[in-house]
């Protein structure tokens, strides 16, 4: 293993999305299981300081941990790119495309990974064409029950599962408040999982997959940040075929987005066994309830040695 002793690294948390305060507990983790690994550790907020104290310092690597729109949709990554500052994750191209939840879906099922079927709208466009004639199309062509969430975000902040189609009007409405594209999608029954994946230089790795049972049916903002709102099955449970089916999923889907070092494959797995593909996170969470830590310690490594390698593996990214 690489030397690790008093690297420097600044973990980059906090920023102006709807996800700030998940970004700066996902950024105190980080920090604090770096800090116990040896590393030295800076925990700075996404402001106007934050690139006149990165040219000042020239810290060995940066560690984006911000969530939302600011860390995940490639615009951070481009400018640590532009100047020439290694960081751990995807590269600001393959955000963009992980980001942007229609052009996931069709990269990823190119591969083959089952998607769902569905359609995405501009505001602009469902509001020229008229709302009520949209929306009775979209219903005459995906019934019931239904997904619509915002075409870019996280923590599933604007997504409403529609199971009466009067109420399809107002989860619309809910999703446009959160982006100016929302998609419709066929809701795929099942048991949903999270898998992470891990790459610190011999390829992607899927950690033990994490079987999510929200209390109230639905895995949203509320039940994923607070305790007891979410029960967890790490590993999920899955017998053996199936598991190794959502592997294969999520690590093609890592693949075919480009992505690299960390990141969340979320799948639902129907009754058939079959993974179908719902999102990839380019920054998972990494709070005290997130998902992807909750696989490393299942999967029997240390959060503190992993984060430190993956931080390793940037820098050798960098340099190569």
């Amino acid at each position: 293993m690489a030397e690790l002793t008093r690297r420097h690294v600044v973990v980059v948390a906090g920023g102006i999305s709807h996800e700030r305060d998940v970004s700066l507990r996902s950024g105190r983790r980080v920090a604090d299981s770096l800090t116990g690994y040896g590393w030295q550790v800076d925990l700075r907020d996404a402001d106007a300081a934050l690139l006149p104290a990165l040219r000042e310092s020239r810290p060995d690597v940066v560690w984006p941990a911000l969530h939302g729109a600011s860390g995940e949709d490639g615009a951070l990554r481009g400018i640590l790119e532009a100047v020439d500052i290694p960081f751990v994750g995807s590269r600001s191209t393959s955000a963009r495309l992980a980001w942007d939840k229609p052009t996931a879906s069709a990269l990823v099922a190119r591969t083959g990974v089952r998607t769902p079927r569905s359609v995405t709208l501009s505001h602009d466009v469902f509001r020229e064409l008229g709302a009520v004639g949209v929306l009775e199309a979209i219903a005459a062509e995906h019934p019931v029950p239904l997904a619509v969430k915002p075409a870019r975000g996280g923590s599933a902040q604007g997504v409403t599962l529609v199971a009466d189609v009067n109420d399809l009007p107002r989860a619309m409405v809910t999703a446009y408040t959160y982006c100016d594209d929302v998609v419709v999608e066929q809701l795929i029954r099942g048991t949903e999982i999270a898998l992470g994946i891990i790459d610190t230089g011999d390829g992607p790795v899927a950690l033990a997959p994490v079987e999510i049972v929200p209390r109230n049916g639905f895995y949203g903002f509320e039940a994923r940040y607070n305790a007891g709102e979410t029960t967890f099955y790490t590993p999920a449970r899955l017998s053996d075929d199936n598991a190794a089916a959502a592997a294969s999923a999520a690590i093609q889907a890592h693949r075919a987005l480009g992505l690299r070092h960390i990141s969340r494959v979320d799948l639902i797995i129907d009754g058939a066994g079959t993974p179908w593909f719902l999102e990839a996170n380019v920054l998972p969470g990494l709070t005290e309830t997130s998902l992807l830590p909750q696989a490393l310690s299942v999967s029997g490594f240390d959060l503190g040695w992993t984060y430190a390698e993956l931080a390793e593996q940037a820098i050798r990214d960098h340099n190569a």
